[in-house]
């Protein structure tokens, strides 16, 4: 009998440590195992409204997990409803349920690439900028049209498109309007090396005006290779104190950038952009200039033209002349051209 005892408890004793073990194995594939199945890396994004159900619902939906069973009582444990950092998070082949907890808890976001754009209006640039962000484009234009921020950077409301510089940058994800601007300002003075100051400064130019004149050459062709010859051109009037006469600006002036006619009523607009009416660069960019264009100014091709005329194949490119007499022979064969397409305007 005291033998049948024994081996009853023997047994329960070992049931109880396969148990252990078993329980020990679990929680330690629960908490401390591997879960991520993929073997690329995959991102979450973390808003301030949030809680624990939300972001395990968003990691769930996002990455590929053998469990989630820890996650709740992890997170219920570090209190994380009371911790929330939003952020861009990376969840790596690899990653345990803790490591992914911690990383959320203590907000160690990964940087995200943000595009800053050539485009034609300050409301494309909010809006581009909130379509990357955890802000949206509402709040950015509302900074971007701030007077007292835009006069305090050294700005006019003209000239403030200039401060842009189109390129990709590492930012992190939360950042806010005003963290943007402030970066755009210390890229912008970044860009502005001694080199390109000098450079500048040969075409008897400053930084601002440098850019307002690269946005009329991106408005006047989208080829690069044109775009020097185009830089040299406008630079030449300028340096014969010759009216640019740029058809973009008359657009501009206008708010109507479709226009593919310029007629003789367009070019009667009364504005300071209207380079046919006011001499001189108009009082601020009439986009936010891409590289290319910034580069065409510093570096335009050396020649003699002073007139330019869009191509009657419709090709994108331009018809050059260095005398009057050339390019009414150019812009004839254009116009010929819209009238065959039925183009009025």
């Amino acid at each position: 009998m005291k033998r049948k005892t024994k081996n009853t408890i023997l047994i329960g004793f070992t049931v109880l440590l396969v148990v252990a073990a078993a329980t020990g194995y679990m929680a330690y594939t629960a908490i401390l195992a591997p879960v991520v199945n993929s073997k690329h890396t995959a991102y979450v994004q973390v808003y301030p409204s949030y809680d624990t159900y939300m972001v395990e619902k968003t990691i769930v939906s996002t990455v590929d997990l053998t469990t989630t069973i820890a996650f709740a009582p992890l997170m219920k444990y570090y209190k994380y409803d009371h911790r929330v950092k939003p952020g861009h998070y990376a969840i790596r082949p690899g990653d345990s349920m803790r490591d992914i907890c911690l990383r959320l808890l203590s907000g160690n976001q990964t940087p995200v690439k943000l595009i800053v754009p050539s485009v034609r209006t300050l409301e494309g640039m909010a809006s581009a900028v909130g379509r990357q962000l955890m802000t949206d484009s509402a709040s950015v234009m509302t900074v971007l049209t701030d007077k007292c921020l835009i006069d305090s950077l050294g700005y006019t409301q003209e000239s403030f498109p200039g401060l842009f510089i189109p390129n990709t940058y590492e930012v992190y994800w939360t950042m806010t309007p005003e963290q943007f601007v402030a970066r755009m300002v210390k890229e912008n003075r970044r860009f502005w090396t001694p080199t390109r100051l000098a450079k500048a400064e040969a075409q008897k130019l400053t930084p601002n005006e440098v850019m307002t004149l690269a946005s009329i050459v991106d408005e006047e062709t989208a080829k690069d290779d044109e775009k020097p010859i185009v830089a040299g051109l406008y630079l030449n009037r300028l340096k014969r104190g010759m009216l640019l006469q740029a058809d973009p600006t008359v657009k501009f002036a206008l708010g109507e950038f479709g226009l593919r006619r310029i007629l003789y009523a367009h070019l009667q607009t009364d504005s300071p952009y209207n380079t046919y009416r006011y001499a001189g660069l108009p009082p601020g960019p009439i986009r936010i200039p891409s590289m290319a264009a910034i580069e065409a100014v510093l570096n335009p091709a050396k020649h003699s033209y002073i007139y330019m005329c869009a191509k009657e194949d419709f090709s994108g490119y331009h018809n050059f002349a260095s005398t009057l007499s050339q390019h009414n022979a150019n812009a004839r064969r254009y116009q010929q051209a819209l009238d065959r397409m039925g183009i009025k305007k």
